[in-house]
C-alpha cells in the first residue's frame, strides 16, 4: 500500500511497551511490572491500551515485557482469550531474551521494538501503532490512523496541550501550521528552550506547550529504517529527533483526559478522580468498554456501613465501617469500626480462610 492510500485497521499492528521497572511507582512495582499495577478496583493498567486497540478495530497486538513480568503475563493470558468473536485477533507476549544477535536485555523503548521486529514480520502489516502500558486515557486510533495516512506522514505522534508546570516532565514538540513536527525535545529543563517551544499554533494560552503522549504510528518500512539508523535506544531521546530531520513527522492533536501513571501521586490522583460525579475517565462506558479478566467472584457484602463516593469491587466484605472517597479492590475485607477516607485499597489475589483471618486479627 502506498503512503497516500486509505489505511484501515486490518493493516495495522499494535505494539505495547510493557517492560518498564516503574521505580517512581515503588512499592506498587515491588513484585510486578508497571502495566500490571491495579487501577480502578479490578483493572490493570495494561487493560487500557489493549482495550483501546481492540475498540479501534486493531486486533493484532504485541506486548513487549521484561521486568517482573510474571503477574503481567498471567493477567493477559487469563483475560484475553480470543475466539470466533474476534477472528484473526491475538495478543502475543514478546518477553525480553538474549540471542546470538541480541546479547543484552531491552535497553530502552526503541531497543525493545527493535528486538521485536522479527516477531512482527510474521504478520502482514503496513503500519505499526506503538503504545505505552502505563497511561490512562481514551482514544479512537482510527482517527489518528486516518490523519496519519491523509497527511502522507512517515510517522505520526499523538500530542496534547500542557501547561508550563507539566512541560519539563514531557517530550515537547514544535509544529508548523500544517502540524508537521519541526522539532522534538525530550524533557527540556532549560528555561530558554522551554520558552522557544511555547505558543504552538492554535493552543490555549494556559496550555501553550505541545507534549508527546508516547503514542506513535510508523509506516512499517520507516520504523525498520529509523531503528537501524538510530544512535541510541529510546524513541524520545534518539529515534524521533533524528527522524524529524529526515522524514515527514506529523502531530495528531488530542485534547481529552490523559494521565501518565508514572508516580505514586499520579496513581493516587487518577484513582480518586474516578469517584467524581462526572469522572473525566469512566471505565464503564458502553460504547468503548475497558476489558479485564472475568474472575466470577461473588457480589460484595456491605453490612451496617456508611458509604459516600466509593468504588467497591467484586468479592468484598465491609462490616460496620465508613467509606468516604475510597477505591476498594477485589476480595477486600474491611473489619468493624474502620474509617477509610480518600484511600485506595489494592485488593487481594486470594480469599483468606477463616483460620487465616483469625491469625491476621491478632
Amino acid at each position: 500500500m502506498s503512503p497516500t492510500g486509505n489505511a484501515n485497521a486490518d493493516q495495522v499492528i499494535t505494539v505495547i511497551l510493557g517492560g518498564g521497572e516503574g521505580n517512581r511507582l515503588f512499592p506498587l512495582t515491588r513484585d510486578r511490572a508497571k502495566p500490571a499495577v491495579p487501577i480502578g478496583g479490578k483493572y490493570r493498567l495494561v487493560d487500557i491500551p489493549i482495550s483501546l486497540s481492540l475498540n479501534s478495530g486493531i486486533k493484532r497486538i504485541f506486548l513487549l515485557t521484561q521486568y517482573l513480568s510474571s503477574s503481567l503475563h498471567r493477567h493477559v493470558q487469563q483475560a484475553y482469550r480470543f475466539d470466533d468473536f474476534i477472528p484473526r485477533g491475538f495478543i502475543e507476549i514478546v518477553a525480553a531474551q538474549k540471542t546470538r544477535e541480541a546479547t543484552q536485555w531491552f535497553q530502552g523503548t526503541a531497543d525493545a521494538v527493535r528486538q521485536g521486529l522479527v516477531h512482527f514480520d510474521n504478520h502482514p502489516h503496513e503500519h505499526v501503532l506503538i503504545l505505552s502500558g502505563d497511561q490512562l486515557y481514551r482514544a479512537d486510533f482510527r482517527k489518528m490512523l486516518e490523519r496519519h495516512t491523509s497527511s502522507e506522514a512517515d510517522i505520526t505522534i499523538a500530542a496534547l496541550p500542557v501547561d508550563r508546570e507539566s512541560a519539563p516532565r514531557l517530550g515537547l514538540l514544535r509544529v508548523d501550521g500544517q502540524h508537521r513536527v519541526t522539532e522534538f525535545m525530550e524533557k527540556p529543563k532549560d528555561p530558554k528552550i522551554l520558552e522557544a517551544l511555547a505558543a504552538a499554533p492554535g493552543l490555549p494560552s494556559d496550555r501553550p506547550f505541545l507534549a508527546s503522549m508516547g503514542i506513535y504510528i510508523f509506516r512499517r518500512e520507516v520504523l525498520r529504517d529509523c531503528l537501524a539508523k538510530a544512535q541510541g535506544d529510546d524513541f524520545g531521546k534518539n529515534v524521533l529527533p533524528e527522524a524529524i530531520r529526515q522524514r515527514k513527522v506529523s502531530a495528531y492533536l488530542y485534547d481529552g483526559y490523559w494521565e501518565d501513571i508514572g508516580t505514586i501521586g499520579a496513581f493516587y490522583r487518577a484513582n480518586l478522580d474516578l469517584l467524581a460525579p462526572e469522572p473525566k475517565f469512566d471505565f464503564g462506558l458502553n460504547v468503548a468498554p475497558i476489558y479485564t479478566r472475568a474472575r466470577f467472584l461473588p457480589g460484595s457484602v456491605v453490612e451496617n456501613s456508611q458509604v459516600n463516593r466509593a468504588i467497591i469491587s467484586d468479592g468484598c466484605t465491609i462490616l460496620r465501617s465508613v467509606l468516604d472517597d475510597a477505591v476498594v479492590g477485589i476480595r477486600q475485607r474491611i473489619g468493624t469500626e474502620c474509617k477509610i477516607r480518600r484511600s485506595i485499597l489494592m485488593g487481594a489475589d486470594f480469599f483468606e480462610t477463616p483460620i487465616q483471618r483469625q491469625e491476621n486479627a491478632r
